[in-house]
């Protein structure tokens, strides 16, 4: 155990470096911004639409990824904020915008075999054509917004981090959490942006 410990802090350790010059550079605040109603296909060949879950008052959308062993940290995490926020009328989605080209281990049969292995509870969604991830300005996994219904639109009220702490969940302070529970409230969001960092979402050009 203490070895796999290790071994995660340096990959963790790797994935920072490797993504500062990318958090830096991602510097402008999204907090505000209209997102484009989206459908993505779910790993049971579903299309989910934002617009054709009708009760729901914002969604939870995390970006996440097969292969990325910062993300692997969130599962158990993500099924129980989905568990505690879908019946209040805030689902949570989970959205590979991963180039399944580049990366092998991000295809479609790969993400349900993950979801079936870890018992997802949510939808695991492709972004095959990365549409989705480029109009949240996503770059890395994991990353988290929270978007909310706003007079027919959906508008972004918080990103960055789930939580943080990924190796213990139990000294964790969930942001994301925090966010939804506020904005239930009909409050602002105290702190609606954290710097995040993981593996990077590497775009094709279009």
């Amino acid at each position: 155990m203490a070895m796999k410990s290790k071994v995660l802090r340096c990959l963790v350790l790797i994935i920072f470096l490797i993504g500062t010059a990318e958090l830096f550079a991602q510097s402008t605040s999204l907090i505000g911004k209209k997102i484009q109603p989206f459908s993505l296909k779910n790993i049971d060949h579903s299309l989910i639409s934002i617009n054709g879950i009708k009760q729901a008052k914002g969604f939870m959308v995390i970006f996440t990824c097969n292969h990325c062993p910062f993300a692997k940290l969130y599962s158990k995490r993500l099924n129980e904020l989905n568990k505690k926020y879908k019946k209040k009328g805030v689902p949570l989605l989970a959205i590979n915008s991963m180039d399944s080209f580049l990366y092998k281990e991000e295809s479609f049969e790969l993400m349900q075999q993950i979801a079936k292995k870890e018992k997802y509870n949510f939808p695991y969604l492709q972004d095959a054509t990365q549409k989705v991830g480029k109009n949240f300005e996503a770059q890395h996994t994991p990353k988290a917004y929270v978007i909310w219904k706003e007079i027919n639109n959906w508008v972004i009220e918080y990103e960055g981090v789930i939580d943080n702490d990924g190796e213990h969940p139990e000294k964790a302070h969930s942001y994301l959490s925090e966010a939804v529970e506020q904005l239930l409230n009909n409050k602002k969001v105290s702190v609606p942006k954290t710097e995040s960092f993981g593996c990077r979402i590497f775009y094709r050009k279009s």
